[in-house]
């Protein structure tokens, strides 16, 4: 998998190493507690969130996600890359060993569930032995994934009482091991979501699996009984908008919502109510049986004859593809126009087209300037571009670069995630007016923000911004992107930038890691507990970092060995 923005799943720019900013949290850490999946319900029945902008609904620390997600993913066109003279990739560092680093909240990976607050090795398992990493993936909730040379898809990191994303990471604690495709399919990328996983092979071919709304009807190709089953078509559009939740392992601990900080009271007294609710909804608990019928196995995502895809991104519970001719699919819940599609449609249960140019240039949410206007149309048509290069999904938004480098935007907006200048839900594609004459090289997209870098190596940033996540030197939220100018990144310029639910990272020119926001579980790599606001260096000894790819509350990264 080739490691320019075509190719790599995130996105952009960086700097010097800065002070802590804002220590919010002491270092006494108190680990998450076991989250409790939301139901197929629109956004009034989990909460909008309050006025501080904190979601105050059932998720409380644990809100839905991009694996991974949060990722930018390009028009890759099969992942080839110019060579040396000696066959050698540059892009990709060949010549020596890759490694692959984490950092943060993996409960799997260490004693106790202790937090990684500084990177660590991976090692690849006993069976891989003669085989390497490729590229990293992020993860979900509580798992890592990461693809190896050899094309295996490799899960570690979750434990048996994370409920259902135990069951979609294919129940791998401490050590990877291959997650159960077919034993000849070569995985060439992969993302993952809130509780679900998507991955491509070199041949375009697309697989996904985990939380049944996110998986569109398909062909199954793994036994049922090891990874849950798969609703049929029918049963599955009938049934999404009152599907009912798993009951988790929560400890009394947990429910009285001790393991969230003083400024996370209110959030956790609404999910500790909703919890209540759901459990006396289900009855006896068999938490086991029930993550996995609500998890589908992996199957193969069927397209139109001749499609074939070359990038995926997976949100909190929606998942785009990008075809090698441009044209975005999406599939999964849309109930914030995630989707795209012009409308608060629920579930949409197998790929739809996009249409992203065709909105953002003649839909109703296009440039006021535009309308009526034909030379401006003419220009603006020309601005737009032909076709989409990179995709990326937040928790319920969604984010596209166009060839020409114009950012488009769709889908839940409370927080100015979508960069409009207000806080409307977006439901059809529409163009970042405020920085359309800066040409954009890719995107990243978190719970509640997005990340995006420009072709000069610059980052702007939008959303929310409770814990620093847009790296700006402040908490307040952007409703429409901002450059980060922090003094660290001076005379830097970004090539790969990647959000988790709450935190961001990038990587420079120089391979040099920079990460900001969230850092209650150690997710910054920076030795400590305590959140940043501005972008801060993530010392890795003499690692030189080639990819960057957040997960829930962790981050991956892909680096060459000094040696």
């Amino acid at each position: 998998m080739p490691y320019d923005f075509v190719a790599m799943p995130h996105a952009w720019k960086a700097s010097d190493r800065c002070s802590p900013v804002r220590p919010r949290q002491t270092n006494a850490i108190s680990l998450p507690p076991v989250p409790v999946w939301p139901q197929a319900s629109d956004r009034d029945e989990v909460g909008d969130g309050d006025s501080s902008g904190r979601f105050g609904g059932e998720y409380g620390d644990f809100e839905e996600m991009n694996g991974g997600g949060g990722v930018e993913a390009g028009l890759g066109g099969g992942g080839e890359e110019e060579m040396d003279e000696d066959g050698v990739c540059p892009a990709l560092g060949m010549g020596k060993e890759q490694v692959v680093l984490m950092w943060g909240y993996l409960p799997g990976v260490s004693p106790q569930r202790s937090p990684l607050l500084a990177p660590v090795p991976v090692r690849l398992p006993l069976a891989a032995t003669g085989d390497a990493w490729r590229d990293v993936c992020g993860g979900g909730c509580g798992f890592a994934m990461a693809i190896s040379e050899s094309g295996k898809l490799l899960t570690w990191g979750s434990t048996d009482d994370m409920g259902q994303s135990y069951v979609t990471a294919g129940k791998h604690e401490e050590t990877p091991e291959a997650f159960p495709l077919p034993s000849d399919v070569v995985i060439a990328r992969a993302d993952t979501g809130w509780a679900h996983c998507v991955a491509i092979t070199e041949e375009g071919v697309v697989y996904t699996w985990g939380w049944k709304e996110c998986v569109p009807t398909g062909t199954v190709i793994a036994d049922q009984s090891s990874v849950g089953t798969l609703e049929r078509d029918e049963s599955q559009s009938a049934s999404a908008s009152n599907q009912v939740s798993p009951r988790s392992h929560v400890s009394s601990r947990t429910s009285s919502g001790a393991a969230s900080g003083p400024s996370e009271s209110r959030g956790a007294e609404e999910s500790t109510k909703r919890r209540r609710l759901s459990s006396a909804k289900q009855g006896p608990d068999s938490s086991t049986s029930s993550d996995e019928n609500l998890s589908a196995p992996p199957c193969i995502v069927t397209f139109n004859t001749g499609v074939k895809i070359t990038a995926v991104a997976a949100g909190g519970r929606h998942t785009l593809a990008l075809s090698d001719f441009g044209q975005v699919w999406g599939w999964g819940y849309g109930g914030e126009g995630q989707l795209g599609l012009g409308s608060r449609i629920r579930t949409v249960s197998s790929p739809h087209p996009i249409p992203c140019i065709e909105s953002a240039l003649y839909g109703k949410d296009r440039p006021a300037a535009m309308k009526g206007n034909k030379n401006a149309e003419t220009q603006i048509s020309k601005v737009m571009g032909n076709c989409v290069k990179a995709i990326a999904c937040g928790g319920r938004h969604s984010v596209v670069v166009t060839d020409s480098g114009t950012l488009l935007t769709f889908g839940w907006g409370l927080y100015g995630q979508c960069g409009q200048g207000n806080t409307d839900d977006v439901l059809s594609p529409t163009c970042v007016s405020s920085i359309l004459g800066v040409k954009m090289e890719g995107a990243a997209a978190g719970l509640w923000h997005t990340v995006c870098i420009s072709v000069d190596g610059d980052v702007y940033s939008f959303g929310g911004n409770q814990f620093g996540q847009l790296g700006t030197g402040s908490d307040e939220a952007e409703t429409v992107p901002k450059l980060v100018d922090a003094s660290c990144l001076e005379n830097k310029n970004a090539r790969t930038v990647s959000c988790g639910a709450r935190h961001s990272a990038i990587i420079t020119d120089e391979s040099e890691v920079f990460c900001w926001g969230w850092n209650k579980y150690g997710q910054l790599g920076l030795g400590d507990s305590m959140d940043r606001n501005v972008p801060c260096i993530v010392p890795m000894d003499a690692y030189r970092a080639l990819n960057v790819s957040c997960g829930w509350w962790h981050t991956l990264v892909l680096a060459e060995s000094p040696t």
